[in-house]
């Protein structure tokens, strides 16, 4: 069975940092891209950023690119995402995702930015 369990999120204040991991379990995770997505309250779920497996290539969102930083541990089973400078429209819960056929989600994490 596939288990991906995020972990990391909290309260921040803007411009501050937040590390958040993902441990993945039931499948052979390095074999898999990967995503991270978000959503913020009544709003639809927003692709945040993407991992591939092998060379680890990494794409982000427009609003993310340059504050967060995607990357993976295959020897650990986990996904992370770094996030600086974070701003209060980055307040959402956020998602990792195993891509594939289905796509598989974890539960969330609660970020909130706030002062």
């Amino acid at each position: 069975e596939v288990q991906l369990v995020e972990s990391g999120g909290g309260l921040v204040q803007p411009g501050g940092s937040l590390r958040l991991s993902c441990a993945a379990s039931g499948f052979t995770f390095a074999r898999y891209g990967m995503n991270w997505v978000r959503q913020a309250p009544g709003k639809g779920r927003e692709w945040v950023s993407y991992i591939s497996s092998g060379d680890g290539t990494t794409t982000y969102a427009d609003s993310v690119k340059g504050r967060f930083t995607i990357s993976r541990d295959n020897a650990k089973n986990t996904l992370y995402l770094r996030m600086n400078s974070l701003k209060p429209e980055d307040t959402a819960v956020y998602y990792c995702e195993k891509l594939g056929d289905p796509v598989e989600r974890g539960q969330g994490t609660q970020v909130t930015v706030s002062s």
